[in-house]
């Protein structure tokens, strides 16, 4: 997983063995550790509507709303991404969700 992070934004891109994990029903991850500190985002498929944000101790963690993700996927390869938002005012943070079709 890639991540990206500026300001209110936040894009996650998935390779298609990534994606693949993710539509079986396992969260994937990212883990970057710095000395005495770790940084973690993980995303996983949610039903029922909303996307959805948590963060703990170990890191951010993303729910992907299932229905969403599959009419994204049925669309691939494109150049749009899965857009969602999380919370509101100054604090919403914009999710740009995609996966990276090069090698299919």
């Amino acid at each position: 997983m890639k991540v990206q992070l500026q300001g209110q934004s936040l894009r996650l891109r998935l390779d298609e063995d990534e994606l693949a994990r993710l539509l079986d029903g396992e969260p994937v991850a990212n883990e970057t550790r710095a000395p005495g500190a770790v940084l973690g985002h993980s995303v996983r498929v949610v039903e029922g509507g909303a996307a959805t944000f948590a963060a703990g101790s170990d890191g951010w963690h993303f729910g992907l709303p299932g229905d969403a993700l599959r009419d994204y996927v049925a669309r691939l390869p494109c150049r749009d991404a899965l857009e969602l938002g999380l919370g509101q005012g100054g604090e919403a943070l914009a999710l740009s969700f995609e996966v990276d079709v090069r090698d299919s």
